[in-house]
């Protein structure tokens, strides 16, 4: 049994799915089948009953879950205890706030040369764990979280791409209302995944008729895959998300816009580097 599994398997039962799973791990849904099937190969156990349309955890998953999970807290806390002495940050995000990041880390490592500064790939929960359990020092999320022992401090605020397909009747304009859009469906993932996109298109939309809702976008399907099924819609990006093959233009209100805060944990020591690194975040 590797830690390894534990973390897939945790993932696989909070997900219940393969394709969500393998996702929030950056890995193949290939790859996690096979190590959850080791897994309950050196367990001797049945972990999942697993049918074309659903992944339900047996009763052998629900005793091992919260020893799983208090594994994975152990394995945080004993790379956070060995952490070396000399100067070190770990910031915790995804890719598509690589660029904004990796501009104030240079701007961080500048000011303080003997730093080292550390750009670690989490989903969204092992952010946020990550910080809880003193293995990173700060995570960069969307929105905000309410969790005791955390601090969250807005560092900026990203105004939404809107995105259709080449052959949509809005492409090629440079910019649009919500009311304009109001008349075309609006493709996103479902709100149990994306709470916070939901919110803020219901806020957005708040005295205009609409949105009009096509059908959710599938976990294993991406956004511009969509569009293309669906030339009549519209859907919404982050901040320097990939937009090969589609066409963007530009709200004219303004509306749709998220906050990025970074996590920290409240009783965090703010160290020179630390303060530095997260100025640099604002100011990026």
């Amino acid at each position: 049994m590797e830690l390894r599994q534990l973390t897939y398997f945790v993932a696989v039962c909070e997900e219940l799915s393969f394709s969500r799973a393998a996702s929030r791990c950056f890995i193949s849904q290939s790859a996690i089948s096979h190590q959850i099937a080791r897994l309950e190969h050196d367990l001797g156990v049945q972990l999942f009953e697993r049918t074309t349309r659903s992944v339900v955890p047996t009763d052998a998953s629900t005793r091992l879950l919260p020893l799983a999970k208090q594994m994975l807290s152990l394995e945080s806390a004993i790379r956070a205890a060995v952490r070396t002495s000399s100067p070190r940050i770990r910031l915790a995000a995804n890719m598509s706030f690589a660029t904004r990041s990796l501009s104030a880390i240079a701007g961080a490592r500048e000011a303080h040369p003997g730093a080292e500064i550390e750009f670690v790939i989490k989903p969204f929960r092992q952010r946020i764990a990550a910080v809880a359990d003193g293995d990173c020092d700060l995570a960069l999320i969307r929105g905000s979280v309410q969790q005791p022992g955390l601090t969250v401090e807005q560092l900026w605020v990203e105004d939404l791409m809107i995105a259709t397909a080449p052959a949509h009747p809005l492409a090629g304009r440079t910019d649009v209302t919500l009311k304009e859009l109001g008349d075309y469906p609006l493709l996103l993932p479902p709100e149990s995944e994306q709470v916070l996109l939901h919110n803020v298109i219901r806020a957005a939309f708040a005295d205009f008729p609409g949105p009009i809702f096509g059908p959710p976008i599938p976990p294993d399907h991406t956004a511009t895959m969509e569009l293309i099924n669906h030339p009549d819609a519209w859907t919404v990006l982050y901040a320097n998300s990939p937009t090969d093959g589609i066409a963007t233009v530009e709200l004219i209100e303004h509306r749709l816009r998220i906050p990025v805060s970074a996590v920290l944990r409240t009783d965090a020591r703010r160290s020179p580097i630390l303060t530095t690194l997260l100025a640099a975040l604002h100011c990026a």
